[in-house]
């Protein structure tokens, strides 16, 4: 397998979230989100850690765009903390967070790095969540305002852009079982995240196109290929109902098929948050889909469990290899969920917008020698070429993630990054996975 194998136009890139990497959370006029509430509280994250400094990236983006272009990564995607563009959520703008995303940006563009923009990756402005977050429906008008801030301050330089990240997880872990930020519980909280959200895909890609028509504009998404754990017709259909769930929930809306009701018949409870045109404010002709596949999950019924009668086994109780997330290493998920979504008549293009591992690093005189990672990424590489010589219509693939980062309620635990990053010295090393990748590339 060779970079040339995917042709000239594959996309090759490295992807990072605001809110893992940028610490500075009171700095430069920034307001509160969610997460910086979040990881305030005692018992919400592994050792009650926080991303306060994090990489503290908001101060050495230099050096670390240098990495980039040190690696031969040609594509950077970032978010923007809306917290530090719209410190309240809507109203008053943040000149000091558009200066530093404008020095971000062009410091991509003097490394030859093209800039591609996610709007929202799991950071809510936490006046917003005062006034009900996800589930009052004039977010809305709030995340149209993000936008339209965005689009206009920095789409004269990037033309690439997602809308969200993973819906699916923030409204699931956040509104719905609580293990994430803000830390709601409950369906109600849930169906009504998930449709504002779904309504907020739709209207910020339409913000974007209406501002700039020849934006290449996306949305991601997180997929797990699901598999049942037998075949036992109730296993089966516990399956169908999780698949359903994870990875339909977000995109049937967008394409004009709606939500999976018929398959989940809790759901229909969702349409009692239905405007008189949501049905076409939720589609949007996206340019591309992102998705991001990390593993499967083998499901059996469970009669006990509310709502889906389904549950997840556990990779470690599988005897499967599996990486610090619990996360089972199986390379022909990505190849599978490739295809389900090239399924889709309505989807141009697919660029698999995250894909890496997380998996305990030693370090021995200033080398990292991550072989599993390294293993990982060929194996998931292999399948997602294997898709595209198939007919698949997969244009490009970015790594999870440029540095050991803040994974949310996982804290520092989880080593996912092509670089070393110490916390505390913030001393950067590229690791062994690193230097493949730039290998890789370089061919």
């Amino acid at each position: 397998m060779k970079k040339s194998d995917f042709g000239e136009h594959f996309q090759w890139g490295v992807s990072t979230a605001a809110y893992q990497i940028e610490g500075a959370y009171n700095i430069g006029g920034k307001g509160p989100s969610i997460w910086d509430n979040f990881v305030h509280k005692r018992g919400k994250t592994r050792n009650n850690q926080h991303a306060d400094i994090a990489c503290d990236f908001y101060h050495k983006y230099p050096s670390d765009i240098k990495l980039v272009k040190d690696l031969n990564i040609k594509n950077y995607r970032f978010s923007i903390a809306w917290s530090r563009i719209l410190p309240h959520g809507y109203g008053q703008i943040n000149q000091k967070g558009i200066d530093f995303y404008n020095r971000l940006i062009d410091c991509c563009l003097e490394n030859n790095i093209t800039p591609w923009i996610t709007l929202y990756h799991w950071d809510l402005p936490l006046a917003l969540e005062r006034k009900g977050g996800w589930t009052n429906r004039k977010i809305i008008h709030w995340f149209s305002e993000f936008a339209e801030v965005c689009v206009k301050q920095f789409s004269d330089r990037v033309s690439n852009w997602m809308v969200l990240n993973e819906p699916m997880v923030f409204t699931g872990a956040g509104y719905f079982l609580g293990i994430h930020a803000p830390g709601r519980r409950g369906i109600n909280s849930f169906l009504q995240a998930v449709h504002h959200a779904t309504l907020c895909q739709g209207i910020g890609f339409n913000v974007l196109k209406s501002y700039n028509n020849k934006l290449n504009v996306g949305s991601t998404f997180s997929c797990s290929q699901i598999e049942a754990n037998s075949l036992n017709l109730n296993d089966i259909k516990a399956a169908h109902r999780v698949d359903a769930l994870l990875n339909r929930l977000f995109i049937e809306p967008v394409i004009g098929m709606g939500y999976p009701i018929h398959d989940l018949k809790w759901l229909k409870r969702i349409e009692s948050y239905f405007g008189a045109n949501d049905e076409k404010l939720m589609q949007a002709d996206f340019d591309f889909i992102g998705i991001q596949n990390y593993t499967r999950e083998v499901v059996k019924y469970s009669f006990f469990t509310p709502f889906m009668q389904a549950a997840i086994i556990p990779a470690s109780k599988r005897n499967v290899p599996y990486t610090q997330m619990n996360w089972e290493v199986y390379p022909p998920s990505i190849y599978k969920i490739l295809h389900q979504f090239n399924k889709y008549h309505k989807v141009k293009s697919i660029i698999v917008t995250e894909n890496g591992a997380a998996f305990p690093d030693r370090m021995i005189n200033k080398q990292i020698d991550d072989e599993n990672r390294v293993l990982y990424l060929k194996n998931y590489l292999h399948q997602v070429l294997k898709a595209k010589q198939e007919g698949v219509k997969v244009d490009g693939y970015f790594v999870w993630t440029l540095l050991d980062n803040f994974e949310w309620a996982e804290g520092y635990f989880p080593k996912f990054g092509l670089v070393h990053c110490n916390h505390q010295t913030q001393e950067r090393i590229i690791k062994a996975s690193g230097h493949w990748f730039k290998n890789f590339l370089s061919e």
